[in-house]
């Protein structure tokens, strides 16, 4: 495993030959909450995976042993005059987006809080894994603003427009327990096993063709929402990315040679 640090408070390691990387939120003592400096780490850690070719998943961890992300960093708003704070916001919108456009799968590995802007990080993902010690939830009405980093919109995709409402609305905390049963997170893990069960579901995905796995991202998240004429569409062009690849053949070569593929990734 290789370490690689991005600015002070992100920590991207390299498992699985380089195929699955866990960026992790590492400041700890603010319980990750998301400063500009930290938001400017996430957006170049996002960067720099995207454009490896090696990389066919991300984890999104954490390394404080109570919290995924707490959120902004209302201590260093608390400072900011209105121009400060227009001024951050694109470096932290900037960061979520990061997230969200990643090319590859990404896995969200959630214990403790992930409130706020941590719980949009996580939402920012594909696939959220969650500890029963997890709490998550979007307060950002009950301090006078709203959800910035996609909350109102990646929170109604996964739950509904009613759902959401109420819970952006009440501001309310969710128990890990209810966050399944409701949708915000996809799989529930024992205490302390989200990062594990994250980085073996991880490395299951990155055991598929790294073409593929890029093309039906591209295909899930550019069709969401369009109506189902226009959503096959987006298939077709990303079926025809792949068909005629390298990772094509070699799939179907080692299929019918009952061997494991060796992806030539192109």
């Amino acid at each position: 495993m290789s370490e690689e640090r991005f600015g002070e408070f992100v920590l991207v390691r390299r498992h699985a030959d380089g195929h699955v990387a866990e960026l992790a939120l590492d400041r700890p003592k603010a319980m990750n909450a998301v400063s500009t400096a930290m938001a400017r780490s996430v957006s170049a850690a996002c960067a720099a995976l995207g454009e490896d070719r090696d990389v066919r998943v991300v984890v999104l961890t954490s390394t404080h042993e109570r919290a995924f992300c707490v959120g902004a960093d209302l201590k260093e708003r608390n400072s900011f005059s209105d121009a400060d704070l227009l001024r951050q916001r694109p470096v932290t919108r900037g960061a979520y987006t990061a997230v969200l456009e990643l090319p590859v799968p990404t896995v969200a590995a959630v214990h403790g809080f992930a409130l706020g802007g941590g719980f949009e990080l996580a939402l920012s993902c594909d696939v959220i894994v969650a500890d029963r010690t997890a709490v998550v939830g979007l307060p950002e009405v009950s301090v006078g603003v709203i959800p910035g980093g996609g909350g109102t919109q990646l929170l109604p995709r996964r739950v509904g427009a009613a759902r959401a409402a109420e819970l952006v609305f009440t501001a309310r905390r969710v128990a890990a327990g209810e966050a399944r049963e409701l949708g915000l997170v996809d799989q529930l893990v024992e205490e302390g096993r989200d990062r594990q069960e994250a980085l073996e579901l991880a490395s299951r995905m990155a055991a598929n063709s790294p073409v593929g796995l890029r093309a039906a991202k591209r295909a899930l998240r550019l069709g969401h929402g369009l109506d189902l004429r226009a959503g096959l569409e987006v298939e077709d062009a990303a079926w025809r990315s792949v068909a005629f690849s390298g990772d094509r053949a070699e799939g179907v070569a080692a299929f019918n040679e009952k061997r494991a593929p060796q992806w030539p990734g192109e």
